[in-house]
């Protein structure tokens, strides 16, 4: 059961909780990292390799705020904060917080998220609306995996997304749109739109009717295509098809 308090004590009591969601595995301190000025700063080296034409940032307010963004590679919670230093907390798969890379993901103060482990959701969940609630943004990219065309948007997931809108409903709402260019030259070229606040009411509208209002502003900002199925269904199909093509070649393939 997730303890919900407010005070620093009661973080303290949730933090706790990790070590029984992830044995053996250190998460930092999500939302509240001491480190995130640092990691920001050093992040700034990623300059060299990538540009960052952002666009919109005047659209959200001083304050808590929840960031919907696509996703198309790592980078990107990362090319928005590297312009506007803003403290943005993700959730993040739980994997990154096991391997080489964990250190960066503990500075950053992300969220670790299990995939279809509802105790873990739960916990995630209540970090991020400690996290609004410490006047700090939230970032999610409910695609769940990278898809595999860059000029699409693929279907969002709602397991995450819906309860994180409902559990703090005057929270504002932006969608974040990136696309990247590696013909703009020397550096990859990442291009950030951030909306106006969307029109999301969740005491008023349901889930479905607040993930096509997310969707819609993602594929207008971001100038997407929209596939209707999820990214994981298609890149498996993808996956199947180039094995069955490969046998197929092999099969054809005179002896030597």
């Amino acid at each position: 059961m997730i303890i919900r308090m407010t005070d620093a004590a009661g973080y303290d009591v949730a933090l706790a909780q990790a070590a029984t969601l992830y044995p053996g595995v250190r998460v930092g301190r999500p939302g509240r990292a001491r480190t995130y000025r640092l990691a920001v700063a050093g992040m700034q080296v990623l300059r060299t390799k990538v540009k960052v034409d952002l666009v919109g940032a005047a659209n959200v307010a001083p304050g808590p705020a929840i960031l919907v963004g696509n996703h198309l590679s790592t980078y990107d919670p990362i090319v928005a904060v590297m312009s506007t230093r803003w403290r943005v907390t993700a959730f993040t798969k739980a994997e990154w917080f096991e391997g080489k890379s964990a250190i960066f993901f503990r500075w950053m103060g992300q969220i670790p998220l299990r995939r279809g482990d509802e105790a873990c959701t739960e916990w995630a969940l209540d970090m991020a609306s400690r996290t609004l609630a410490d006047g700090n943004r939230v970032g999610i990219y409910p695609e769940g995996t990278r898809g595999p065309d860059p000029t699409s948007l693929y279907r969002l997931h709602q397991r995450v997304l819906i309860p994180l809108l409902e559990a703090n409903p005057d929270v504002p709402v932006h969608a974040i749109a990136t696309t990247y260019d590696d013909t703009a030259g020397a550096r990859t070229l990442a291009r950030v739109r951030l909306s106006d606040r969307l029109p999301v009411d969740p005491r008023s509208m349901s889930g479905e009717e607040m993930t096509a209002v997310i969707r819609d502003a993602l594929v207008e900002h971001g100038k997407l295509g929209y596939v209707d199925q999820y990214a994981f269904v298609v890149k498996a199909r993808l996956e199947r098809e180039k094995r069955k093509a490969e046998t197929s070649e092999s099969a054809e393939a005179p002896d030597s």
